[in-house]
Formats: structure tokens, sequence, C-alpha cells
């Protein structure tokens, strides 16, 4: 049962933690709380050694429908006071978990919501996710990353479409984007996306933070430097490896795809 005092959950699933944004009856819009808990949640994962994975949903019928915008009328620079860019505290929170973060979308996922569930590492959706862009409908610019990274997610002509007009994209269209990995029913969206995590969490934690903080830094430079980088890290990482537990590493692996 959700405490309704806390504006974030956090349960344990073996080595895997479900965060899930408790708003429900503002549809887990940001105010500065669940922002401030969201932040802290997080941080708290990262220092977590037994949480390899992390799961993020929001509670009721919506993931996420971005900024509260009572409280932003109220306070203009509350915006601001948060850092935007790759200076805000929430997506450096989810960057610098260490720990692959499943976005588990159970229903629209709008502006900054949208934009917190591209900080995801990947989505899974229920068919009632929607996703929308409405930073110029109310006069705002994005801040967290959208305006990049939609782009080179589902192209720069569609994304420019959907940024533009505001309209939203369903979960069938987010699917075939390939924005969205998987579309789940609804009553098991989040038990796939614990089991996903859950197969995150049997390989090495370390390497599966350098793996995700390669591809997330690779992300961000052309392809040939991305190359030069998995290159040197490659090489760095080898110095360091342990090859005496590699075949009883994979010996496990087989072991559990047979049982799969």
């Amino acid at each position: 049962m959700a405490d309704a005092n806390k504006p974030i959950t956090i349960e344990r699933h073996d080595a895997v933690a479900l965060v899930t944004l408790e708003r429900p009856d503002a549809y887990n819009a940001l105010n500065r709380a669940l922002s401030q808990s969201l932040v802290e949640a997080f941080d708290e994962l990262a220092s977590n050694s037994e949480v390899h994975a992390v799961v993020l949903t929001g509670a009721g019928k919506a993931f996420c429908a971005g900024v509260d915008l009572k409280e932003l009328t109220a306070n203009p620079g509350v915006l601001k006071d948060g850092g935007m860019g790759t200076s805000s505290p929430m997506v450096r929170a989810l960057r610098d978990c260490g720990k692959p973060v499943i976005g588990a979308i159970n229903g629209p996922a709008v502006t900054g919501g949208f934009e917190l569930a591209l900080a995801c590492d990947f989505l899974y959706a229920s068919p009632h996710a929607r996703f929308a862009d409405t930073h110029a409908r109310v006069g705002l610019l994005p801040g967290w990353g959208l305006s990049q990274k939609l782009g080179r997610l589902i192209g720069i002509n569609r994304a420019r479409e959907a940024s533009l007009t505001g309209n939203f994209i369903s979960a069938e269209q987010a699917e075939a984007w390939g924005l969205v990995n998987k579309i789940c029913t609804p009553d098991s969206l989040i038990q796939e996306a614990v089991d996903a995590a859950q197969q995150i969490a049997e390989s090495n934690p370390d390497t599966i933070k350098a793996m995700r903080s390669l591809m997330n830094d690779g992300d961000l430079l052309s392809l040939g430097e991305a190359l030069e980088l998995e290159g040197s890290r490659g090489i760095a990482y080898l110095e360091h490896a342990d090859f005496s537990q590699m075949e009883n590493r994979l010996q496990a692996l087989r072991s559990r795809s047979q049982k799969r």
C-alpha cells in the first residue's frame, strides 16, 4: 500500500527496484516535492550495491503529466531553480544512477513526463500509453533533452511533427517508430518490465554499468569518435577482466537460458 505522504515509493524485487511516482490524483505531475523525491530515490539506488536494475512507472492512470502547472504558475522560477539541460538534477540522477532504468509507461507521458520517459534506457508500454510534447502549446522550450533525443530515436521529421503540433503519439505508433520496445497488457506491464530488469541483473553489474556508460557517452559523439571510445575503453577494461570466471558465467547463462 502506497503512503499518501510519500510522492515516491520503492519496492524491491530481488536485485530490481520498482520506483513509482505517487501523485495519481494529479496524474503524477512533477511538483517540487515529487521531483526532489525522484532525485533522492535514484541517488539512493545508485549507492545500493544490492540493486542492479530499476523500473520506473507511475501510479494510477498516467505515467507523468509533466511539470505541475499550478506550482509553475505560482512560482515561475521553479523550472529554472531546478536546473535545465545536462545540469538538471532529475536528468543527472537517472543518467548517473549507474543502473539500467526501464520505463514502464502505464499511461500518458506528456511534455516533462515525456522527457522523464526519454531519460530511461528503454521503454515498455501499456496500450494506454500516449506521448506528447506540448512545450510549444504552453509557451516553453524543452530543457531535459526532448528536443535532441526524440529526433535521434524516431527521426527528425517525425520529431518535428510531434513537437510542433503537440499531437499525441499512440503506444502502437511509438512501438512502430522505435520509441517503445514492447507493448504489454495493462495487467502484465510491471511484471514484464521487472522480468526484463531481472534478466539485466543476472549479468555482471560492473560490466553492465560500464556498457551503459559506453553506449550513452558514445551516443553524444560521431560514429568515428564513438568507435574510438569503444576501443579505448575496451582495452582498459581488459586490464581488469577476470578471465577465470568467464567460463562459469557462460555455463550459468546457458543454464538460465535453457530454463527459460
